[in-house]
């Protein structure tokens, strides 16, 4: 039995060999890729919805050359630390499955049982995470409107992802943690410094949330050397400034042989009560 439901009636699917089944006998099709598409067409807010095959290829390249893997592996450390033998988790946001996999083989190495699950609003996106990861279960589907069943989850993982506390506190069991992933107040300063006349830095503030409490808050950071132009293309291509910063300094920054830049990230570790 699968722990993915059911988009129009909210009853449990089951995984079959091609698809997915609800006892109202709602039938949702296993793609060749290996995901399963559950965003309804009166949730989905454009006709391609998240990240485009650009942005998507450009991260996917660039995560794929370990230079987050220090945000990877303290994401595996913390899930290995709060899960038991027996441990159900779910990427929310899992884009191209970087972060996925490293968790799933992290506790399937300590010996534990994991179930791994990850939904993302992007098509592209889930394609490559379900190629990435075939021991997991992939979907399209809104961090909004969750396919997953009521307090089902063990750990939730939500890094650079919309917020959605509603949805969280439903599936997460009592006592399940989730670890919420933000970009430090100096993440990529330096490539802020070549496409801003006055760059900014990322707001931050410990958030208390009902129902929820913070239990610890773990810094990754790294300083990050990029030796080639391609991968610089690919940070750019990558971030949201590629649509917010001035057409001059991109030219320059996207001619650069290499870069020097920050990687810092904060996680917020949250109970469920």
């Amino acid at each position: 039995m699968a722990n993915f439901i059911c988009p129009v009636c909210s009853q449990q699917l089951v995984k079959k060999e091609k698809s997915y089944i609800c006892k109202n006998r709602h039938s949702f099709d296993i793609s060749s890729k290996g995901y399963v598409h559950l965003l309804p067409a009166n949730k989905k807010h454009s006709a391609a919805p998240g990240d485009d095959k650009l942005m998507v290829s450009a991260r996917n390249s660039f995560l794929s050359l370990g230079y987050y893997a220090h945000l990877k592996e303290t994401l595996e450390n913390l899930t290995d630390k709060y899960s038991q033998n027996t441990v159900s988790v779910l990427d929310c946001g899992c884009g191209e499955g970087y972060y996925t996999q490293g968790v799933y083989q992290r506790l399937t190495q300590q010996g534990k049982q994991a179930e791994i699950k990850g939904i993302d609003i992007s098509k592209d996106a889930v394609a490559i995470a379900a190629k990435r990861l075939k021991e997991g279960e992939f979907a399209v589907a809104s961090s909004f409107h969750l396919p997953v069943q009521d307090k089902t989850v063990d750990v939730l993982i939500n890094c650079f992802s919309p917020l959605c506390l509603k949805e969280f506190t439903r599936v997460l069991k009592k006592n399940g943690v989730f670890l919420y992933v933000v970009p430090a107040p100096k993440h990529l300063w330096q490539l802020k410094e070549a496409l801003y006349e006055k760059p900014y830095e990322n707001p931050l503030k410990e958030e208390q949330y009902d129902g929820f409490e913070l239990i610890e808050t773990v810094k990754a950071e790294r300083e990050i050397y990029i030796d080639n132009n391609a991968d610089i293309n690919n940070l750019f291509k990558m971030t949201p400034y590629v649509y917010r910063s001035p057409k001059e300094a991109q030219e320059v920054l996207l001619k650069a042989e290499n870069l020097t830049v920050n990687a810092h990230f904060i996680i917020y570790v949250y109970k469920k009560k």
